[in-house]
């Protein structure tokens, strides 16, 4: 087995200290595969929280004085989604390589002007949908690509009822879904499908709290998706993840949210509800496998995987405008 090969650790920036912005760059830090060289934020206090777990690291809120100033040669985009297109072309027209989180944008049209920056190969923008290197559904793509085809794909993503109150606005079609949508390209090899359907169902205030659609492909298949606000208090604080997936004479299931560890005491806990662990003496999970492949990647050492190219990413888009249109026809 020839030795993977080594290279010089990747200087990275991260921009949007929020959630994700905070693991990307904890995870980063502690990568040898990368060297966090500053994070940017829209306000100080998010750079000084992050300090006292990363107190080395320099933070801007300028963005133009963080890429002139880090010496970074790549970014992660981890901010608000309305901000992703103008951050990513002021990093692309500096010759920054990108790590995007998606969606890209909340429109198609706005997505698509990043078009002119984006190499023909993608491998300076690089879209970050860390579900192509979960364990789980790596080694379900695994299974799939040895059996006879595809016949059916049903998938599950549920998230507490608390974020329609906490997050008024956010549905979750493009918060969730989209999620289920990027792992159905991959599993069917990027084809378009020839027919798709979407429903929502509304809160008594007009909230969406539950997003459905239905592709139906080529070859006959179909996948299934649902996603929504919907689970209680005392089910597991991210809700719960599931995907089936049926050919002829197989089928396999994965179950990757919440992880299989489970701790009782007053009452049920899962300590894991992601892949996803920001150790400093060494990250795992797919957040951390993800990073080091952009890092291959900005190394050209490796092509960005499918499911993550900018092509990519217009095609989901335009399959979640498609459910929303479809959906909103019959609301």
């Amino acid at each position: 087995m020839s030795k993977p090969k080594s290279f010089e650790p990747v200087k990275i920036g991260v921009i949007g200290l929020g959630r994700f912005g905070r693991l990307h760059s904890l995870s980063l830090n502690a990568l040898a595969e990368s060297e966090l060289v500053g994070v940017v934020a829209r306000r100080s206090e998010s750079i000084d929280t992050l300090r006292a777990e990363l107190p080395d690291v320099p933070g801007w809120t300028n963005l133009d004085e963080a890429i002139a100033q880090s010496g970074a040669e790549a970014w992660v985009v981890a901010c608000s989604t309305p901000q992703h297109v103008a951050v990513t072309k002021s990093l692309l027209k500096a010759g920054c390589h990108v790590l995007l989180e998606k969606p890209i944008s909340e429109s198609l049209v706005e997505a698509e002007s990043l078009a002119p920056l984006v190499h023909a190969d993608s491998s300076n923008l690089m879209i970050g949908h860390i579900l192509l290197f979960n364990s789980e559904f790596r080694g379900l793509r695994e299974e799939a690509a040895k059996r006879p085809g595809i016949s059916h794909i049903d998938c599950a993503r549920h998230r507490p009822a608390s974020i329609v109150h906490d997050f008024v606005g956010e549905n979750p079609l493009q918060a969730t879904m989209v999620h289920d949508l990027y792992c159905i390209q991959v599993l069917m090899n990027r084809e378009d499908p020839i027919r798709i359907n979407g429903q929502f169902h509304r809160t008594k205030s007009g909230a969406v709290d539950l997003a459905m659609a239905q592709l139906q492909f080529p070859n006959g298949a179909w996948a299934s998706c649902v996603s929504s606000y919907m689970t209680p208090g005392g089910m597991a604080p991210r809700g719960f993840d599931r995907t089936e997936v049926y050919g002829p004479g197989w089928s396999a299931r994965i179950s990757p949210n919440p992880r299989p560890i489970e701790v009782f005491d007053e009452r049920a806990n899962w300590p894991m509800p992601l892949e996803i662990r920001t150790d400093p003496h060494g990250p795992t999970g797919m957040m951390a496998e993800e990073l080091r492949c952009f890092c291959r990647v900005v190394r050209g050492l490796e092509s960005v995987p499918a499911g993550a190219t900018y092509r990519d990413a217009l095609q989901i888009q335009t399959w979640l405008d498609r459910i929303e249109k479809a959906a909103l026809a019959q609301d």
